[in-house]
């Protein structure tokens, strides 16, 4: 990011009182109404001249439907760095954000009620990554037989995800032998990672094949089908509240609407910059041309991640117009973020009693 041109503090509190006003009202903000706020107390000519030098400096520029000036993005960074006074999250809003994260749901239950949390507090498109996991951790699984040489597989992971798979055999298998098998898989691999625990099985069946009995073979055979090759690092969001969007973006032309709802569909793109955010700590936020791509070139996003266990999982955010109170939404990604980790570590630490 380029350094912004210096300003002094008289300009510094006009820009600041002319965006809190644009943000306000969303209409270009003259001389005239600054003047006429009691904070400012000072006069019409010198707003005049203050106004000129910000145009001057990019920080502001004048709609030519308009006397009034509006913010550029230039005027936003400076806002949001050095002149935004943040407002806590009220007590409603934090009740109902840490409410709605149960540390009793799964890890994809609280995903989506984080981003739907997201959008009903801020008003905006809220953006939910699933979290992505070195380690996939086995809890129990079970064998059930059915017709036709087929096997049902019910494998409990962390996060209390459960998946059913259904996986063909080369023979028929009693009730009792699927259960004689799950139930030494179980006592000997439950608590480690999926994927080592394909291996080491691969790696029995290679080597030590001629010592091994019919129940150990059995149970690598069908684990073998029925395990995750790796573990699962899903690159998906979950997405909220797009609609929002259509009612605060008055000023955003319908085709430049169209193109941003395409990209939450394609999804590559705005993956990619929620992936950027999982490189550093705390709040991201980017304003306009600031995220590299032309369709948010008039959207603003705010975005942090969040942690399991210390470790980054996973980024939530919210999508928005450049002309969003950014004294609401920052707090408001921040204690969402905060609380749902709170809520993933929970249920890590369930998983593991």
């Amino acid at each position: 990011m380029s350094e912004l041109p210096e300003t002094n503090a008289k300009e510094q509190m006009l820009l600041k009182h002319l965006v809190e006003q644009y943000i306000l009202d969303g209409t270009p903000v003259g001389s005239k109404t600054l003047a006429d706020n009691p904070k400012l107390n000072i006069s019409s000519a010198t707003i005049r001249n203050v106004m000129a030098d910000l145009e001057a400096k990019g920080y502001v520029s004048s709609p030519h439907t308009s006397a009034g000036r509006i913010p550029t993005q230039q005027g936003y960074r400076l806002f949001v760095d050095n002149l935004l006074t943040l407002q806590p999250i009220n007590r409603i809003d934090l009740t109902q954000v840490s409410g709605q994260l149960d540390p009793d749901m799964t890890a994809q239950e609280l995903v989506e009620s984080a981003s739907a949390i997201l959008s009903e507090v801020t008003q905006m498109a809220g953006l939910v990554t699933i979290p992505r996991r070195d380690r996939t951790i086995l809890r129990h699984l079970e064998f059930l037989p059915l017709s036709d040489q087929r096997v049902l597989v019910i494998l409990v992971l962390d996060d209390h995800e459960v998946q059913n798979r259904v996986i063909q055999t080369e023979q028929t298998y009693s009730e009792i032998q699927l259960r004689e098998a799950s139930n030494y898989l179980n006592q000997s691999y439950v608590g480690q990672d999926v994927t080592q625990i394909r291996r080491r099985l691969i790696d029995s069946m290679q080597n030590d094949k001629d010592s091994m009995n019919s129940l150990m073979t059995l149970a690598i055979d069908i684990a073998e089908q029925s395990l995750p090759q790796e573990a699962e690092n899903s690159g998906d969001y979950v997405l909220a509240g797009q609609e929002n969007l259509l009612d605060l973006s008055q000023s955003t032309a319908v085709e430049d609407l169209r193109a941003l709802f395409q990209a939450f569909s394609t999804k590559s793109d705005i993956l990619d910059l929620l992936d950027r955010s999982m490189e550093s700590e705390g709040i991201q936020l980017f304003i306009g041309h600031e995220s590299g791509y032309q369709i948010l070139d008039e959207c603003s996003v705010v975005t942090s991640a969040y942690q399991i266990d210390g470790e980054q999982v996973g980024v939530l955010g919210v999508v928005g117009p450049t002309r969003m109170p950014y004294q609401r939404i920052i707090p408001a990604v921040d204690v969402t973020a905060r609380l749902l980790s709170a809520a993933l570590g929970g249920l890590r630490s369930k998983s593991s009693d």
